[in-house]
């Protein structure tokens, strides 16, 4: 039987991603980005509806991708820049092995973030995808807030996709308003 104070001990530590910024966005001139629990929410959300679209396993994709920053509460979140000056995949991975260690009860997360690492599978792929197109969402929201650097993000991400959901959902982004889904229901 799993130690209850171990799972409150995970609850607190999960909770920290939302005090944990999105670093990169600081290159941008945004003050206040958002978290990194913001930005997994969302991340899992987009991997579940990929995974759905293309008919495959989207609780596990969701699960991915939920799981798939919480190793930066340990390391924080490190942005490109500051990436090229350490290992990032190493310390990823040391800090997801941590965890699994401490939170043995968390049966799937260790092997989900094992896949998710090597990129082969289908479901990985699509999570891949989702972090990319939640950060070009939120670059394209910053852009529209007058965040001009963030169109470096954008050029950037389309490169980077892999999946034909990925980048149909891309291209659909990049000619869209982040306001239109609001503004539509004002009218009804």
């Amino acid at each position: 039987m799993t130690n209850k104070k171990e799972i409150t001990k995970l609850f607190f530590e999960a909770g920290n991603l939302k005090m944990v910024p999105r670093s990169g966005w600081f290159l941008c001139g945004v003050k206040q980005p958002e978290s990194v629990a913001e930005h997994s929410y969302r991340t899992a959300l987009i991997a579940y509806v990929l995974a759905e679209k293309k008919g495959l396993d989207n609780a596990k994709a969701m699960k991915m991708a939920l799981f798939h920053d919480l190793h930066e509460s340990r390391i924080n979140d490190a942005h490109k820049v500051a990436a090229r000056y350490m290992n990032k995949k190493e310390t990823e991975k040391k800090a997801v092995d941590a965890q699994a260690k401490d939170y043995g009860f968390l049966k799937e997360y260790s092997p989900l973030m094992k896949e998710l690492f090597e990129e082969k599978t289908e479901e990985a792929k699509i999570v891949i995808d989702a972090d990319y197109l939640e950060c070009a969402f939120q670059a394209k929201e910053y852009l529209e807030q007058g965040y001009k650097n963030a169109q470096d993000w954008l050029d950037r991400i389309g490169e980077r996709l892999i999946t034909e959901e990925g980048k149909e959902i891309f291209k659909i982004l990049l000619t869209s308003d982040s306001k239109e889904w609001w503004e539509n229901l004002k009218k009804q």
